[in-house]
């Protein structure tokens, strides 16, 4: 299986956004829950969709829904008594495009249950592993 992947870009919100501060409960501040979460989702192929561009149409509509949803695409902060905080820049998430030779039945039936196999190979890598959090995207997003 090869993957081929296009550079990541950032993917800003759509339209202007509030420059704002947003606190996180005391719930989601704890410090366990400081990493970064992978998700790995799969679609049915939609007929009516043929012979379009598939990511450029998921890519506009990330920049649509980060004007309403504009916390993803600030940064993280960390204010007095190590709280953290959101600050709302617009400066936007990652994306990435990429690519496969393969489809998902290679991997066969038990494909969409956990744990995925070659997940690591087929995902975008995230700065989780190095322990950073600040002043980084709060999302990644790899589209194929």
């Amino acid at each position: 299986m090869v993957v081929t992947r296009k550079t990541p870009e950032l993917l800003c919100p759509a339209e202007s956004t509030p420059h704002e501060f947003k606190s996180l409960s005391d719930i989601d501040d704890q410090t366990f829950l400081r990493m970064y979460v992978t998700t790995i989702n799969f679609y049915k192929k939609n007929p009516s969709m043929e012979g379009k561009d598939l990511v450029k149409i998921i890519r506009e509509a990330i920049a649509k829904a980060l004007v309403f949803y504009y916390l993803f695409a600030g940064r993280l902060r960390e204010h007095t008594g190590w709280k953290l905080v959101v600050e709302c820049t617009g400066q936007g998430v990652v994306f990435a495009e990429a690519n496969t030779d393969v489809t998902l039945l290679y991997f066969g039936e038990d494909a969409l249950y956990s744990p995925f196999p070659n997940s690591n190979d087929i995902t975008l890598d995230v700065p989780n592993n190095q322990g950073i959090l600040f002043d980084i995207p709060l999302m990644f997003v790899q589209a194929q």
